[in-house]
Parts: structure tokens; sequence; C-alpha cells
């Protein structure tokens, strides 16, 4: 087959592929974040302050907004006092007596929600040591692990290694420990195949459906949950939490429990998001 009907086939194999995906599939909500300025207050709230998992970062709505046409989520070097700080609190982040550093997480808790369907989020994370860029789902009625964690995306360092993860999270008989079914992926895997691939944007997507949670990069399926797995412990009380919707969470954390060494010298950071679409079965 010569070059250029190798390319011609291979552009109409798309074309019918593309055809195929939207006779499947509807889309039934989305941010295409077009608009410059705030991210919209009726879909996204911002969490405030030293929030999980021994993160660095206070959260803060001052670092997402919008611009041509993406999501921007900046971390950045600060120094300032800890308005909740409190001299021998117990509390790990009532302890810190200064912010050093600040980012934003956005979220659609009791503002959308959704069960089942395909979720596609575009988006170029950063990549420096220790920077912690996720993309997940948590649903509500229950206390965490119960209520159900999905994560379409993280990125951080284990060992010193840089690794993308796809994770899906329930309950156990123990409060606060999660059973995990997670899978990482070295990110050497992804630079083998693209070396400039930290610059570009890339497609997270997750397919849910009553049987299954299947998450994949780029259409490379990362990880695939079925859901007669996924069913929580007493505390729980023996529920599966992903036959119940889920909100979605976008964050850009700094060190803490996973994200490792924070490299001073890589800030700003930004974590850029293109779109996030939500469809469901015709």
């Amino acid at each position: 087959m010569s070059m250029m009907w190798r390319t011609c086939y291979l552009a109409y194999a798309l074309l019918l592929c593309l055809s195929a995906t939207a006779q499947e599939w509807q889309l039934v909500w989305s941010d295409e974040f077009n608009t410059d300025g705030r991210p919209d207050d009726a879909v996204w709230s911002f969490e405030r302050g030293f929030v999980r998992n021994h993160e660095d970062q206070w959260y803060q709505s001052d670092n997402a907004w919008q611009q041509d046409g993406l999501l921007i989520i900046e971390a950045r070097r600060d120094d300032r006092p800890n308005p909740t700080y409190r001299p021998g609190s117990r509390q790990w982040g009532a302890q810190r007596e200064h912010i050093n550093y600040t980012s934003a997480c956005l979220h659609t808790r009791g503002k959308y929600d959704f069960l089942y369907g395909r979720m596609e989020v575009s988006a170029r994370i950063p990549t420096a040591s220790g920077a912690w860029p996720a993309i997940w789902t948590l649903g509500q009625g229950m206390e965490w692990p119960s209520c159900g964690e999905i994560d379409v995306m993280e990125y951080y360092r284990i060992n010193s290694v840089p690794h993308i993860l796809a994770n899906v999270a329930w309950g156990s008989d123990r409060r606060y420990q999660a059973v995990w079914n997670s899978r990482r992926v070295p990110f050497s895997h992804f630079q083998q195949k693209d070396p400039d691939w930290a610059n570009q944007f890339h497609l997270w997507r997750m397919d849910w459906n009553e049987q299954f949670i299947r998450l994949y990069l780029d259409d490379e399926l990362l990880n695939e949950v079925p859901l007669s797995d996924t069913v929580n412990g007493t505390i729980g009380q023996h529920t599966n939490p992903f036959n119940h919707p889920q909100y979605i969470l976008l964050n850009l954390a700094l060190g803490g429990d996973n994200g490792g060494t924070i490299d001073d010298t890589a800030f700003p950071m930004r974590y850029e998001i293109d779109y996030v679409r939500i469809f469901q079965r015709k």
C-alpha cells in the first residue's frame, strides 16, 4: 500500500471510529472553560486550607482561573502566616505556623454528579518533583472511603520514580482504611512513546457501567475494576458505592504523603485542563 493510500485509509478508519462513538455516546454535560475569568460558580466550588494527606499547599480560589479556553490551576511559592495555626494542636494542618505554598482544588459537590457513563478530561499536567495533579471522583452519603473514590488520574513519584496512577477505592471493616485497586505505570512508559509527552495535552477517560470501571489514558487501558469486587465492608454496610453518583474533583497538590520532595525551582507550576465532558449511552 502506498504512503498516500495508507494515509487516506487511516483517516477514513478514524472517521468511522469517531462516527461509531458519536452514535453510541451522547454528550450530557461539559465544561469547556471558554470564558476568561473565574470558573463557573454554578458548577465549581473550591476547597480552602490544608485539607488532606499532609500536603504542603494551602488551597485557595485565587490559584485557579480560565484563560484562552483552558482552566489553569497554578501552584505558587508563598510565605505568610497560617490563619488556622494553633500551637500544640494535634491536627496536622493547624500545627503549621506558615503557608509556604498555595494551589487550588475545584469540585462539583452539591452542584453536579453522575452515575455511570463516560468521562473525558483533556489536560496537560506538571511533572516536576513534588507535583501531585489529579482527576478524581467521590461519592456522598457515607464517610470516606465507603463513599467510593475513583482516581482517573494521579501523577507522583514512588521511591523517587515518576508514575501515573489509575485507582479505585472503597471501604473496609476499619474506619478510614480503604481497599485499593491501584495500577501504577512508570512515567517512562509514556515518555518512550513520546519524549515530548509532558508538553502535550492528553486524554484521560473513564468508562463506568453496572459491571466495570475502566480507566484509560490516550485510549490505552490502564486499569479495569469489576464492580463485583467493590463492595464495602461493615462500616459501609456492605453496599456498593459505585452504584451511586459521584462528583468531580480537579486539583494540584504538592508534597505530602505521596507528592515527594518539592522542586522549588519549578514554580509556578501549571496544571491546564482543556475540557471535562460526561457522556451517556444512547
